[in-house]
């Protein structure tokens, strides 16, 4: 029975990091998750520079470098002498054409169907959090709205309404954490691929 080397969406999203404002993947994990050596990669691209543009890949700043690290609890990032390059979604697909195999046509794939994934979650999060806030504010109006009308409140009255007001604001707050957890609790897809022997 051969090895699998297993990809999962959450592999890869576990390696997509934003620099400049931009996701990326750092070289040593693509070279990883390709099952190739990180200079064959680094090869690939010198000998196709016009296929890889600033906007597509770049080298990170020591500065960037060193944030990066700072940020990430990983032991991805060992000390180097070279400072490691990036690859942006499109970078990772360029970088599957000069590559040229079956195993990398299928892993850039993968890491693709990750970023399209991640940035529908992004949208969906963002509407989420839009909508809970809006229903927030419909009920505080709607609750004004109540209180104007009817002028007299007994005591009883009032602290029913504040523990409602209360456990309500426990239920929102729940439902942003778990749109918020989302993420990790999305059911990860697995694609198998046979290492070479």
């Amino acid at each position: 029975m051969s090895d699998q080397l297993l990809i999962t969406a959450e592999r890869i999203e576990k390696n997509i990091y934003t620099v400049r404002g931009i996701e990326v993947m750092l070289d040593s994990d693509l070279a990883n998750i390709y099952n190739v050596e990180t200079k064959r990669i680094n090869e690939a691209v010198k000998r196709n520079p016009k296929k890889f543009p600033d906007d597509l890949m770049f080298q990170l700043t020591q500065e960037e470098f060193e944030n990066l690290r700072s940020q990430v609890a990983t032991t991805n990032f060992t000390m180097t002498r070279i400072l490691p390059k990036v690859f942006t979604e499109q970078g990772i697909y360029m970088l599957a054409t000069v590559l040229k195999s079956d195993k990398a046509t299928d892993v850039t794939l993968s890491i693709m169907r990750t970023f399209t994934k991640l940035r529908r979650y992004a949208m969906e999060h963002k509407n989420l959090t839009i909508q809970i806030k809006a229903l927030k504010d419909e009920l505080k109006e709607e609750f004004m709205q109540e209180m104007m009308k009817t002028k007299s409140w007994t005591k009883d009255r009032l602290s029913a309404v504040a523990d409602s007001i209360i456990i309500l604001e426990e239920s929102i707050s729940e439902l942003q954490d778990v749109f918020s957890d989302f993420k990790s609790a999305n059911e990860v897809e697995k694609i198998g691929f046979e290492r070479d022997k």
